[in-house]
């Protein structure tokens, strides 16, 4: 079976692209890029010409989650997996990869109507150092890709049937989280070491993208961000806090789109040959307290 290996890159639809600019630097910590002609901001966290993709766009949502496979022959192999599976797979133009600094791109939508690339060799910059505008000590990326991100889905166990049996990512864990007299229940999947790439949550939510998690390499880079937010009036979902699934120290902002940032440091990773699929009641053992 073939699999995707990391979530390579995420592109967002935003409104305000000026205020954009502004958080993925002066907040997180990216670096800006270079830019094309179609207005789209790239933004850098490691070697990878693209990580955070950003264009015009007033739905302020996810706009597309990019996939990588290790090679041409992987890349052809998976479309293939995914035809099979009745999912409609469309070839990009030599220029459209340009654009996403690839060598091949593939374009599906994955059962919920996602947008989703797949790719294989990404264009990597080793000549020109990431550096980050803000004085931070980096982003935990390499084989466990930009982070991971979460959905809003209709129905929980269609989509983990997707991403399991189409994709090739394997269950983490689920939490069952009660809030405001009702529950719901989150599916977590892996791709790599990091705990979760994907995790979706079942239910009706006004955004498909719930969060998107970077994670840094120093704790002290988390607490610097969490007084900066403080201090920038960046609004805050949550305060820090633990997770239980994968024990992330982290907290939540509000990005200028209105989803969430969770921006964390010291999760625990997955080796498939000894791990366990967990269930949890609470998503935090300590922390995470929203407003």
């Amino acid at each position: 079976m073939q699999r995707v290996n990391q979530l390579g890159y995420i592109g967002f639809g935003v409104s305000d692209m000026n205020a954009w600019a502004n958080f993925s630097t002066q907040v997180l910590g990216l670096q800006r890029a270079d830019d094309d002609e179609n207005a789209l901001q790239r933004y850098r966290m490691d070697e990878y010409r693209n990580r955070v993709l950003v264009y015009q766009d007033d739905a302020d949502d996810l706009g597309f989650l990019g996939w990588e496979v290790d090679s041409k022959q992987a890349l052809h192999a998976m479309a293939e997996q995914l035809r099979a599976a009745g999912v409609q797979v469309t070839p990009a133009s030599k220029e459209e990869a340009e654009l996403r600094k690839v060598t091949e791109l593939m374009r599906f939508e994955d059962v919920n109507g996602v947008t989703s690339e797949l790719y294989y060799g990404a264009e990597l910059a080793f000549e020109a150092p990431f550096h980050s505008p803000r004085p931070i000590s980096g982003f935990v990326t390499g084989e466990q890709g930009i982070g991971h991100a979460v959905l809003s889905v209709e129905d929980l166990d269609a989509s983990m049937r997707f991403y399991c049996d189409v994709l090739g990512m394997r269950e983490s864990d689920y939490i069952t989280i009660s809030r405001g007299g009702m529950s719901f229940d989150i599916g977590f999947l892996h791709c790599n070491p990091r705990h979760h790439t994907i995790a979706l949550a079942e239910g009706n939510r006004p955004k498909r993208l719930l969060h998107l998690m970077l994670q840094v390499d120093a704790l002290d880079d988390v607490g610097s961000t969490y007084y900066l937010c403080q201090a920038e009036n960046v609004p805050l979902a949550s305060t820090m806090g633990r997770h239980t699934n994968d024990h992330m120290l982290s907290f939540y902002m509000q990005s200028p789109s209105g989803f969430e940032i969770e921006y964390g440091w010291g999760a625990r990773t997955i080796d498939d040959a000894t791990w366990k699929v967990q269930k949890h009641n609470v998503p935090s053992i300590w922390g995470h307290k929203r407003g």
